[in-house]
């Protein structure tokens, strides 16, 4: 069955850097759109960025728009997202899940990984 394993998070203070990665199963993950998406605390779960199948084409949400950057290694079954310049309200767990931007806003969102913890404090 599908399923991910999301690494990377941590504690950072604002303005630093972290490299989240999500190892795919279960699916032929190199013809699957892929997102990240977020849950912060209290909070519903936020679409962060998507990626084409042959990482032709990316897209973002504004509120991560010029300081994150999604990528993926089809050969490694592998997802990455990088974020620079992190703020406060980048605090969430973030998972990765098959699908674009409008799959992942439309249908209610099951996690199938641990997701990774990202921190965003001084």
């Amino acid at each position: 069955q599908v399923h991910f394993v999301e690494s990377g998070g941590g504690l950072v203070q604002p303005g630093g850097s972290l490299r989240l990665s999500c190892t795919a199963s279960g699916f032929t993950f190199m013809s699957s759109y892929m997102s990240w998406v977020r849950q912060a605390p209290g909070k519903g779960v936020e679409w962060v960025s998507d990626i084409t199948s042959g990482a032709g084409a990316t897209d973002y949400a504004d509120s991560v728009k010029g300081r994150f950057t999604i990528s993926r290694d089809n050969a490694r079954n592998t997802l990455y997202l990088q974020m620079n310049s992190l703020k406060p309200e980048d605090t969430a767990l973030y998972y990765c899940a098959r699908g674009n931007r409008e799959f992942i806003t439309t249908t209610p969102f099951r996690p199938l990984g641990q997701g990774t913890q990202v921190t965003v404090s001084s």
